[in-house]
C-alpha cells in the first residue's frame, strides 16, 4: 500500500509518504520537492551503517553527513553544535536540505534545522517505529537539558517525511517495542481500533496499517493545534510521568517507549482516583503482550519532584491526559498539591 497524507504550517505544507520500499527511492522523492545545490545527512552510530551508504548514493548532488552517537544521552545542546560546525565546514547555505536519518535523529537534527541561519529546509527519513508513528510529524523539535527532557527546542515542520515500514525489519525487538508504547498511546487517545489491531498474536503482519493510522491521528491533531496549546496536548498521554520517569534514570535506565508505557499505566491509575472507570487492567495486558514494562520503579516522592519540572507544568497546575474510554482523552489540570497526594498513592 502506499500513503500520501499532507500537513499545513507555520512553514510550510510537510507531504507524508508511507510506502514499503521507499527508502531504495528516496533521492527521486525528495527531488520532486527540494532543489538543493547540496544535501547534509545528520544519522547516528546505529543507523548509519545500514542506511547511509544507500542513501547518498542515490544523489547525483554535492552530499555530506554528520554521524552522531546513538543515545537519548547525546541529545544535547554540544551535540547541536557538532551539527552546525559540520553545517559550515560543508558550506551549506538556506537554500539546501538536511536530512535526519534515523529514529533518534530525528529531534535533535529538526533543531538544527530550525535554528542554522534561521531555518534550513527539513526531510525527515525515520527508521524506527517510534519516530515513524510519532516523532517525525508535527514539526516538534528539541534537546534535553539535565532539568528535563525537550526543554530546549522549537516548533518547524519538515517539509517531506518519507515512512518506509520495510526498514523496520532491521529493528532489535526492543526497539520495535518501544514504538508500539506511541501507537497504544494512539489508541487510547483517538481510535480504539488500533487496540483491537494491537491485541492480535499477528499485530506486526498489520503494521503498515498502524502506521497510517497513527500518522493520520497525528496530523490531524497537529492541523488543529500545531503548537501545542490546546488539542494536541492528548498526544501526551503517557508522557507527564513518563518523563519523570526517565529524567530519574539519566535517560539510560528507560527507553522512551518504555519510559511511556509506565506513564499510561500511571495516568490510568491517577484518572480512576479521580473517580473515573479504572481501564488500567486491559492496557498492562496489552503492554505486556508486546512486551513492556507496567510499573514505576521510582519512588514516589522522585516522580512527583522530577515531573514538576516538567514543560506541561502551567503555574501551580499540571496538565495530565485522562482517558475516560478507550478512544477518547481529556486534559485535566491537577493542582501541584492533589497530584503529590495522588502521586503517592500510585
Amino acid at each position: 500500500m502506499s500513503e500520501l497524507l499532507t500537513l499545513k504550517g507555520t512553514n510550510g505544507v510537510s507531504e507524508i509518504h508511507i510506502e514499503s520500499g521507499l527508502l531504495a527511492r528516496a533521492a527521486s522523492v525528495i527531488g520532486e520537492t527540494f532543489s538543493p545545490s547540496r544535501i547534509h545527512i545528520v544519522s547516528d552510530s546505529t543507523v548509519a551503517p545500514l542506511y547511509l551508504e544507500q542513501l547518498e548514493q542515490q544523489f547525483t548532488l554535492p552530499v555530506t553527513h554528520t554521524v552522531i552517537p546513538a543515545g537519548e544521552e547525546h541529545k544535547r545542546l554540544s551535540t547541536v553544535e557538532g551539527i552546525y560546525h559540520d553545517l559550515l565546514a560543508n558550506g551549506m547555505t538556506r537554500k539546501d536540505l538536511i536530512i535526519a536519518l534515523g529514529g533518534g535523529v530525528g529531534d535533535i537534527t529538526g533543531f538544527a534545522a530550525a535554528t542554522f541561519l534561521r531555518g534550513v529546509s527539513l526531510c525527515q527519513i525515520p527508521t524506527t517505529l517510534l519516530a515513524q508513528v510519532d516523532s517525525s510529524v508535527g514539526g516538534k523539535t528539541g534537546v534535553d537539558m539535565p532539568e528535563g527532557k525537550n526543554l530546549v527546542g522549537a516548533f518547524y515542520q519538515p517539509r517531506l517525511v518519507l515512512i518506509d515500514p520495510a526498514v523496520l525489519a532491521t529493528l532489535p525487538d526492543q526497539t520495535f517495542a518501544d514504538g508500539m508504547a506511541e501507537v497504544v498511546k494512539y489508541g487510547y487517545i483517538s481510535n480504539r481500533e488500533i487496540l483491537d489491531m494491537v491485541s492480535a498474536p499477528d499485530y506486526k503482519k498489520n503494521i503498515e496499517r498502524i502506521i497510517c493510522e497513527c500518522v493520520r491521528i497525528k496530523r490531524d491533531v497537529v492541523t488543529i493545534d500545531e503548537h501545542d496549546t490546546g488539542l494536541r496536548m492528548i498526544l501526551n498521554f503517557g508522557h507527564t510521568i513518563g518523563h519523570a520517569a526517565e529524567k530519574l534514570g539519566n535517560y539510560v535506565d528507560l527507553t522512551h517507549g518504555q519510559a511511556v508505557a509506565v506513564g499510561m499505566v500511571a495516568a490510568m491509575r491517577l484518572s480512576a482516583m479521580l473517580g473515573n472507570e479504572d481501564l488500567s487492567e486491559r492496557l498492562i495486558g496489552i503492554l505486556e503482550h508486546i512486551g513492556l514494562p507496567t510499573e514505576l520503579k521510582y519512588g514516589r516522592e522522585d516522580i512527583y519532584r522530577s515531573l514538576l519540572s516538567d514543560k506541561k507544568k502551567f503555574g501551580a497546575t499540571v496538565n495530565f491526559i485522562l482517558v475516560r474510554e478507550p478512544g477518547r482523552a481529556e486534559i485535566t489540570p491537577i493542582g501541584a498539591e492533589k497530584l503529590h497526594e495522588y502521586v503517592l498513592k500510585l
